[in-house]
């Protein structure tokens, strides 16, 4: 690839800079949300699979400092891409990328925190030209559950397992979490409407019910971010889920 291939995009207001191929899968506001939503601290070691480029990885990093976050990426291009965004933004000693399949991973770790962003568009959709999109997104490999079971074998007990999936699609996480406590926070497009996207998350060693968030409106009558979803998207607040 020539370097017209690649854009320069900033996330977080401006604390980040991501070097992003043009075609292909593309980091956006779902990745930064996510990202949000994981529960570490100073001295947590998380885990995320299905890396891409390292936004999400890289905004929780540049979120919590002293937090070390390992992202593991099928595509050998986008190691190389992360990892070259994690020297960009100073982020090196806290963020490393490496090379992994989540479908053949089986569990890593253990980890305090897993998180993951998975192919959930319906195999019966129409496939991307592009592969890594289409790889990225169209989900071929039953990927929502696939993911999960991975994700809970590399979390320790006390740890949090968390994945941003369209809504349709949240029971096949949530049939795969055992007795562990669940939360569930719906993002509403508007006031009103119903959720494209939730956020699951899973409480490793804590049995409970699922619990209904209350959630968060993304925008605004006039198309603009809400103050909630502002703050997240640009100022990197934590996103809490309860």
């Amino acid at each position: 690839m020539s370097g017209n291939d690649f854009t320069l995009d900033r996330f977080l207001g401006g604390r980040l800079t991501i070097t992003q191929p043009k075609k292909g899968f593309r980091a956006g506001h779902d990745t930064v949300l996510l990202a949000a939503t994981v529960p570490a601290e100073a001295g947590s070691h998380c885990l995320e699979l299905g890396a891409g480029t390292g936004v999400a990885s890289l905004c929780l990093a540049a979120r919590i400092p002293g937090v070390f976050v390992l992202g593991l990426e099928i595509d050998q291009d986008l190691v190389r891409l992360a990892n070259e965004n994690a020297a960009r933004n100073g982020l090196t000693n806290c963020a490393r990328f490496e090379p992994g399949d989540v479908a053949r991973l089986g569990a890593a770790g253990p980890f305090d925190h897993v998180f993951f962003n998975p192919p959930f568009h319906p195999v019966s959709g129409n496939p991307s030209p592009n592969m890594g999109r289409d790889r990225a997104m169209r989900d071929a490999d039953d990927a929502v559950s696939a993911w999960t079971r991975v994700a809970r074998a590399s979390t320790r007990s006390g740890g949090t397992v968390t994945a941003i999936l369209r809504a349709d699609r949240a029971d096949e996480m949530l049939d795969e979490r055992g007795s562990d406590a669940a939360t569930l926070f719906p993002l509403f497009p508007h006031a009103g409407e119903p959720p494209k996207r939730v956020i699951v998350q899973l409480e490793l060693g804590h049995s409970g019910p699922v619990r209904q968030a209350a959630g968060l409106v993304l925008h605004a009558t006039d198309g603009r971010n809400t103050e909630g979803a502002e703050a997240v998207l640009r100022r990197g607040a934590r996103l809490r889920l309860v």
